[in-house]
Parts: C-alpha cells; sequence; structure tokens
C-alpha cells in the first residue's frame, strides 16, 4: 500500500507500507549500519525471529513500519512509527520514530528528510502531541540531521539488557 511518493533532484521514490517479503531487505539493510552489523544477521536461514517480529508489528495498529522503494523498485530505506498513548501531557498521543535507515548511496539527497517530514505529518494526522526519536550517542552525524530537522535532544536515554 502505497503511502506517499517523493520526488527528489530527478529521482521518484515510493514510501509504503512493509509487506513480509521486505523482512530481507530491511534487515539486510539495517546489518550494513556499522553499529549493528555485529547483532544483525541478514543471512536467510536467520530470518525466523525477524518474520515473527514483523508479524506482531504488522497486526498492530500503533505500529507502522514503512519501506521506500526507488524507481527500479529496490528496497533503499525504512523507518517504523510507533503511536503511544500515554497519561503524561495531558493524556497525549506520542509518535516514536526508530529504526531509520537510508542506504549509504542515497544518503544526502533529501531522502531522509522527506521521510521524516512524512512521518511527523502522520504523527499530526494521527493526532500525537509529541514525536519523540532516539539516536546512539556516536551518531554524531545523525544527530546534527535531526536537529537540522527542528528535532532538539532534550533527554538522557537509558538501556537495559535483558
Amino acid at each position: 500500500m502505497t503511502l506517499t511518493t517523493f520526488a527528489l533532484a530527478d529521482q521518484n521514490f515510493t514510501l509504503r507500507r512493509a509487506l513480509g517479503s521486505d523482512v530481507g531487505p530491511i534487515v539486510e539493510l539495517i546489518a550494513r549500519d556499522q553499529l549493528r552489523a555485529a547483532v544483525e544477521s541478514g543471512a536467510p536461514e536467520h530470518r525466523a525471529p525477524y518474520l515473527a517480529a514483523f508479524h506482531v508489528i504488522d497486526a498492530d495498529p500503533a505500529q507502522l513500519l514503512c519501506v521506500v522503494d526507488s524507481a527500479d523498485g529496490a528496497m533503499v530505506a525504512t523507518m517504523q512509527l510507533t503511536f503511544i498513548p500515554g497519561l503524561a501531557r495531558g493524556g497525549a498521543l506520542r509518535l516514536q520514530i526508530e529504526a531509520v535507515r537510508v542506504d549509504e548511496g542515497l544518503r544526502g539527497n533529501g531522502l531522509g528528510s522527506a521521510m521524516i517530514s512524512w512521518a511527523v505529518g502522520e504523527g499530526r494526522q494521527r493526532g500525537a502531541a509529541l514525536v519523540q526519536l532516539t539516536s546512539d550517542k556516536s551518531r554524531v552525524e545523525a544527530h546534527r540531521f535531526y536537529e537540522r530537522l527542528g528535532f532538539t535532544p532534550s533527554h538522557a536515554g537509558f538501556k537495559l539488557q535483558l
């Protein structure tokens, strides 16, 4: 299902809801990331947990896993949106943007900005009062990118591996 299209420079891209057949290319894109390469496996024999996670995500109306296809049909980017209801901020709905990845060869052409802009608009349309995301502390370029889009660093994040 096509959600929107982007015309950037001389290239056209289609943002759509991910399908089960996209799980392999999504994992491969994530695994090419320097911080995730040691953890993620794009190998077909390791896809069962990813497929199981995809089915949970796809069945949940509060989740939207998106991919972006180039004009030739190659999957070149992905992001996951999660809509989180909460009691804080007067019962406000929050949009969490995670796992944003753009193929290395397409960075700097405006695709990432177009994706985030679309996601913010989707959040507004669904009634979100706040958009939040996390980024590893070592991703200095990503931090500059998000700040250029109007995001401000506001919280310290903590994780506990289980």
